[in-house]
């Protein structure tokens, strides 16, 4: 499926509500006296949906896979102070939801590196640089690919049931002689 705007985007979407829960967990009484852990937390989790927006918005995939790089990075750091804040003495209340936000900035993660992975195997250079002559021309290769691979698997069939028949044969005559012999 191929996405417009970045507000679309399924692992945006996921990372605007981890920043929303986030900014909504760190409201409690608790963060305050643990000088900027709140806004730390915050912060991370609201650069994960923007790296993703501004990777997207630039249009390059290099400069798109560099702030997926980013974004995931940030993830990471999410999951990290949530697990600091684990070892800490935080309230029950605030501990029940750590793991919910751990599995949620861990599954952008994987979101993120499985966009990367992909993005890393393509020919596409980005949106931005695919005019129509570019894009006829990745096509024309994908084409050709399919095309090739078709063949091969055609030439492939043919040789096993070309084989199968020599198979045949060779039983054939076989059968054929032991009847000869046996008269």
């Amino acid at each position: 499926m191929k996405y417009e705007r970045f507000e679309d985007l399924p692992v945006w979407n996921a990372a605007a509500e981890l920043a929303v829960q986030m900014f909504e967990w760190t409201s409690h009484s608790w963060f305050r006296g643990k000088g900027d852990l709140a806004n730390q937390l915050q912060r991370a989790a609201l650069s994960i949906s923007n790296n993703v927006a501004e990777g997207f918005e630039r249009g390059t995939t290099n400069e798109l896979l560099q702030f997926l790089y980013i974004a995931r990075g940030s993830a990471g750091e999410v999951r990290s102070m949530l697990c600091v804040i684990e070892r800490m003495n935080a309230p029950e209340d605030l501990r029940s939801e750590i793991s919910n936000l751990k599995s949620n900035a861990e599954g952008i993660s994987r979101q993120l590196r499985g966009w990367a992975n992909s993005l890393q195997n393509s020919d596409i250079t980005g949106q931005r640089h695919l005019n129509d002559q570019s894009k006829r021309a990745f096509d024309h290769k994908n084409k050709a690919s399919r095309f090739a691979d078709q063949v091969r698997k055609t030439a492939e069939e043919a040789h096993a049931e070309r084989e199968r028949e020599r198979q045949r044969e060779r039983q054939l005559q076989k059968e054929s002689q032991t009847e000869q012999d046996s008269r």
